[in-house]
């Protein structure tokens, strides 16, 4: 199975791009995890979409190809970031390459909710707007007090969420059995 992870965080030092790495790290023999680099992607602008940067083309291919998508968020401001939302305009115009791709998300953040405002508003997202991507229901990813979790070296070193994903890649792998 091959997932392309989206990290709604550019910063070198994320703690969602730790996760990422993580879950990319830990079941590699699982399925193979491709994180993508948002950086590069313009702004969205409609006067553009039909003649789409080579980024946005190179962004966009890579979601096709892949079987699924891990959404990993920050939460800014009690919602996605700028960065995620360009992304998610990105893919929900023209050739809409998350029609019917299965997804699941993820999140941490040094408050003790994790993610969960941020999530939810994706959630709704991910219903409501072009993208139709069917979510893994139920195993919501909620990594609170993210810095306390992960080490100096971006390793994460807390063993209940270490235990806690396991159980979530686990589901998320079955799930996906019904759409491969």
């Amino acid at each position: 199975m091959k997932v392309v992870a989206i990290v709604g965080s550019i910063r070198k030092e994320s703690y969602n791009l730790q996760l990422a790495k993580h879950v990319q790290a830990r079941y590699a023999d699982k399925f193979e995890l491709e994180i993508l680099d948002l950086a590069p992607l313009p702004m969205y602008n409609q006067d553009i979409e039909l003649d789409a940067p080579q980024e946005v083309l190179d962004f966009k291919a890579k979601v096709k190809a892949a079987d699924a998508v891990l959404w990993v968020t920050p939460e800014y401001n009690s919602t996605i970031s700028g960065v995620l939302g360009n992304a998610i305009d990105w893919m929900s115009r023209v050739d809409k390459v998350m029609n019917g791709k299965p997804s699941m998300i993820m999140g941490a953040s040094m408050g003790a909710l994790g993610t969960a405002k941020a999530q939810m508003h994706l959630r709704d997202i991910l219903f409501a707007s072009g993208l139709n991507s069917p979510l893994l229901p139920m195993n919501e990813v909620y990594v609170g007090s993210a810095h306390t979790k992960f080490n100096g070296n971006g390793e994460m070193t807390d063993q209940g969420t270490i235990e806690f994903l396991d159980t979530v890649i686990a589901n998320f792998q079955e799930w996906m059995k019904n759409y491969l």
